[in-house]
C-alpha cells in the first residue's frame, strides 16, 4: 500500500517507518526536512510545515495515498486540517493520539479502551488537547463514515527520546547513579506501570494499517509486564552495577514546583498505567509487546554511551535543589519530633 506518515523523523514514525518498509509498503513522509535519516529503502519526503494550513492542504491534494499515518496531529485544529487534506482521498486516517487522553480516574483497571471516558480538564494541556482531537475526528468519523483509526500510545521509550525519567532527565539518571547523586521519584514510586519500547509501539501501528478489522477503532498499545515506577531507577542501577539512592516527593509538590515540567506526573502518570491489551491483539494477529524493561533500558544504556551522553545542567541542578529541599524537610520534621 502507498503510505504517507505525517512525521517520519521522531522516535516513534522512524520506527513506524522502517517496520512499514519491511512489510513492502510504499512510504512518503511529510516533515519540516530538518533531520536526515537513512532508511532501508526507498522513502519519499515531502517537506513542509502542517501548521501552514493552506499550504499543507494544497500540498497533499498533488498526491494519492491509501494510509495517511497522523503523528503530528495535538489538536482539534490539527485534526481539521488533517481531515480537510484527506477526506475523501484515502481508505484509511490513522491518527496518533496518547492515552494521556482518558480521563482520571479510570472506569476500569486494567484500562480498557471503550470503559473510559476523554480527559476535560485544560490544566494539563497536552491531555486536554489530544481529548479535543479525538472528540473532532470522533464526530466527524460518525457523520461522514470515514475510517478512521485512533492509537493512543502510552509513555514510550527508544532511542532518540527525551522524555526518559520522572525530570526527563535522561542520561542524568545514569550520571547521577554512577556519581552516587540523588534521584527524585514522584509519589513512593510504587504507581504500577507498563513501560512500553519503540520497536513494540511500532509494531502496532503498522499492524493497523490496511486492516478493516480496526476501521472506526481506537487501540493503546503497550507492554503488558507489570513494574512500578522506581523500577526504572533500579533497572539503571544494575546495568550500571550500583544501587540508586531515591528521594521521594510527591506529585502535587513537584506539580506546583515546575507545572510545565511535572503536570503530566500530577495528571496522568500518578495513576496506575497498565492497559489491557486485548483488542489490539484480537485485530492484529500475532501482536504482542515483548521488549523487557530490562532489554529496553539496555539498549537505551548503549545509545546513551555512544552518543548522547550529555547532562542537562539546568535538570540536574533542578534535582540538586529538590534533593536539597527534601533532606531539610526530614531534618526539620525529625528535629521537631524528638523535641
Amino acid at each position: 500500500m502507498k503510505v504517507l506518515v505525517l512525521g517520519g523523523t521522531g522516535v516513534i514514525s522512524r520506527s513506524i517507518v522502517s517496520q512499514l518498509l519491511e512489510k513492502n509498503h510504499e512510504v512518503t513522509t511529510f516533515n519540516r526536512g530538518k533531520k536526515s535519516l537513512d532508511f532501508k529503502g526507498h522513502v519519499e519526503q515531502l517537506v513542509g510545515d502542517r501548521s501552514n494550513r493552506e499550504e499543507f492542504e494544497a500540498s497533499m491534494g498533488k498526491h494519492k495515498f491509501d494510509v495517511v499515518i497522523d503523528m503530528i496531529c495535538f489538536n482539534a485544529e490539527d485534526a481539521k486540517s488533517t481531515l480537510r487534506a484527506f477526506r475523501g482521498r484515502v481508505e484509511q486516517l490513522v491518527i496518533c493520539s496518547s492515552v494521556a487522553a482518558y480521563k482520571r480516574p479510570y472506569n476500569s483497571l486494567p484500562v480498557s479502551e471503550d470503559g473510559e471516558e476523554l480527559f476535560d480538564n485544560p490544566a494539563f494541556g497536552y491531555a486536554f488537547n489530544k481529548a479535543e482531537m479525538e472528540r473532532y475526528i470522533n464526530r466527524e468519523a460518525i457523520q461522514e463514515k470515514l475510517n478512521v483509526t485512533i492509537v493512543r500510545p502510552s509513555l514510550t521509550y527508544g532511542v532518540g527520546a527525551a522524555n526518559i525519567g520522572v525530570l526527563r532527565q535522561n542520561y542524568g539518571i545514569v550520571d547521577r547513579i554512577r556519581k552516587g547523586k540523588p534521584l527524585i521519584m514522584f509519589g513512593d514510586g510504587t504507581t504500577p506501570w507498563s513501560f512500553t519500547f519503540v520497536p513494540d509501539l511500532a509494531k502496532g501501528f503498522v499492524g493497523v494499517v490496511g486492516n478493516k478489522k480496526t476501521y472506526g477503532q481506537c487501540y493503546h498499545i503497550t507492554n503488558e509486564d507489570r513494574h512500578i515506577w522506581e523500577d526504572l531507577y533500579l533497572e539503571f542501577g544494575k546495568l550500571v552495577g550500583r544501587e540508586p539512592d531515591i528521594r521521594h516527593i510527591s506529585s502535587e509538590l513537584l506539580c506546583k514546583a515546575a507545572p510545565n515540567l511535572f503536570n503530566h506526573l500530577y495528571y496522568e502518570k500518578s495513576y496506575a498505567g497498565i492497559f489491557d491489551n486485548t483488542k489490539i491483539k484480537r485485530d492484529v494477529p500475532g501482536f504482542n509487546a515483548g521488549i523487557t524493561l530490562g532489554e529496553g533500558l539496555k539498549t537505551i544504556l548503549e545509545w546513551f554511551e555512544k552518543e548522547a551522553d550529555k547532562v542537562d545542567p539546568e535538570k540536574d541542578e533542578l534535582e540538586d535543589r529538590l534533593v536539597a529541599a527534601y533532606d531539610k524537610w526530614v531534618g526539620d520534621i525529625s528535629g521537631m519530633y524528638m523535641k
